[in-house]
């Protein structure tokens, strides 16, 4: 197994249900509907990757041929957490505060994405690996 992967999902977990809890119950108060929605969409696709880190870090006692490949899968899907997620929770924040001169920080989000499909394509290629 590997435990830093783990570790990892264990607290994306936790963060997933502490935003989507505070998206669902408070957010509404402070920012439109749609940013609502694009907030929601963080937390979905960060709820989507821990699971897929999980997945990660239970697999390498069963393909060890593929370590190299899950080492760079999970990389892939915590850097795509961080960025695409990370940045929808930011637009959500400069529209909430009304924060000026950000707002170009939405570019990210699409790399964070590449990141999440480079993150399953290594998991692929490290399960086909014999």
């Amino acid at each position: 197994m590997h435990k830093g992967f783990l570790i990892i999902a264990a607290v994306l977990g936790a963060l997933a249900v502490t935003l989507g809890a505070f998206g669902a119950h408070k957010l509404k108060e402070l920012v439109p509907p749609e940013t609502v929605s694009t907030f929601q969409t963080g937390v979905t696709y960060q709820f989507y990757h821990t699971f897929a880190l999980l997945a990660v870090g239970i697999l390498f006692i069963h393909f060890p041929a593929g370590a190299n490949l899950l080492e760079w899968a999970g990389r892939c899907f915590f850097i795509g957490v961080i960025l695409f997620s990370g940045s929808l929770y930011v637009l959500t924040m400069i529209k909430a505060t009304e924060t000026v001169g950000l707002s170009k920080i939405g570019i990210i989000t699409p790399i964070g994405g590449l990141f999440f499909i480079a993150g399953w394509i290594c998991l692929l290629l490290a399960l086909l690996k014999k």
